[in-house]
């Protein structure tokens, strides 16, 4: 049919190119906000591609759910501005007309948000908290580069190597300072040697330098000369952290033997699973919302829009928040607010279908309005 045709081509080029907008907001943001964290030592400078390519993939099913939205909206208020509704509702159409094809249309975006948001969501932010984790449990070998100053991790050591003989472990121009128990130590020596210790653990050795020790801002510092300085590095194991509940896969939320997590697991999965559904309810509420009068031309039906959206989502995040403090069941949390949203998209859809009747008359069946 050429209504369906029509309506199909204009929502898809229109949902891509939202879409291709907000995520490059999205990016945008995550640029400034994760460069930010790598300035300040939060997670390591080369894996902020993978990190800004981890946060985008995990917040796909919102940007989904908010172009679907939005894709709708635009695409039939620009159908009313231009009357083309007015051709499609003469040619026998009524605005019910409208779901059928719509829903066809959103139904396969709906089942992707609904994955993304079952199963990408969490591996998202789980691969994106192990890289950060293991960048702060990185040991101190790591920092042993040449030519390179490097800090460990808690910021209570800088190495310098100038040089770095890997086969014969010897350094050559070594600057180490380490700040202990509110005192500065700075070392400094020409060469020097990496040493292993029985237990496993790594030690360089300073020869015929220097040593400098006190506060900062006093004048008590000390100048010792040694012949031998050891400065221990110690290495430790980089422990992949206990999972959050947003990190937790669909079965790890309900097969969690922590009784004190059932909580907080189910606010998860409802949020989860809220999403496509709250993405179903957006659309059928697009529908009836797009309407603009042709001769006024005005978009407050873009207002509208994005208060609804910012109402519904926030319902949902509460709803999410009271499940996890345990004062809502979350099988009394699971239904009222989806159900008030299609009951709003069916009264508005009712609304719309003969505006000649009074508001009340279209809330009637079609064999009481007309008497």
């Amino acid at each position: 049919m050429i209504f369906h045709q029509a309506l199909r081509r204009e929502l898809s080029f229109t949902t891509g190119g939202v879409f291709l907008v907000l995520v490059t907001i999205m990016i945008t943001t995550l640029v400034i906000r994760i460069l930010g964290f790598a300035a300040n030592g939060a997670v390591n400078p080369e894996d902020a591609l993978v990190l800004i390519a981890l946060a985008t993939l995990g917040y796909m099913a919102v940007l989904l759910t908010v172009s679907l939205f939005v894709a709708v909206l635009i695409v039939l208020v620009r159908w009313y501005k231009d009357s083309e509704m007015i051709v499609w509702f003469a040619s026998g159409l009524s605005i019910a007309s409208l779901i059928r094809p719509i829903l066809s249309f959103a139904a396969p975006l709906i089942v992707i948000i609904a994955l993304l948001a079952l199963f990408v969501w969490p591996w998202a932010n789980r691969e994106s908290t192990i890289i950060s984790q293991r960048f702060q449990q990185r040991s101190d070998v790591s920092m042993v580069a040449a030519g390179q100053f490097r800090e460990s991790a808690k910021a209570e050591r800088v190495f310098f190597i100038e040089e770095l003989d890997v086969n014969k472990s010897e350094v050559k121009n070594i600057f180490a300072a380490e700040t202990k128990n509110g005192r500065l130590s700075v070392a400094v020596a020409s060469t020097g040697f990496i040493e292993n210790a029985a237990e496993g653990g790594k030690s360089i050795v300073l020869n015929n330098g220097r040593r400098y020790e006190g506060l900062p801002t006093q004048p008590d510092f000390r100048i010792l000369e040694f012949d031998e300085y050891s400065t221990r590095i110690q290495s430790k194991s980089a422990l992949d952290p206990a999972p959050r509940d947003r990190e937790k896969t669909v079965s790890e939320l309900l097969n969690d033997p922590n009784a004190s997590a059932t909580n907080s697991n189910y606010a998860e999965l409802l949020w989860r699973i809220g999403l496509p559904l709250m993405a179903l309810g957006l659309v059928l509420i697009a529908i009836p919302l797009a309407y603009v009068n042709p001769r006024l031309g005005n978009y407050t039906a873009m207002f509208y829009a994005v208060l609804i959206y910012l109402i519904y989502s926030n319902l949902l995040n509460l709803t999410q928040n009271f499940v996890s403090q345990g004062k809502v069941n979350v099988f009394v949390a699971a239904w009222p607010i989806h159900v008030l949203a299609f009951g709003i998209a069916f009264l508005l859809i009712r609304n719309r279908i003969n505006p000649s009747l009074t508001w009340w008359r279209r809330q009637l069946p079609s064999f009481l309005a007309n008497r």
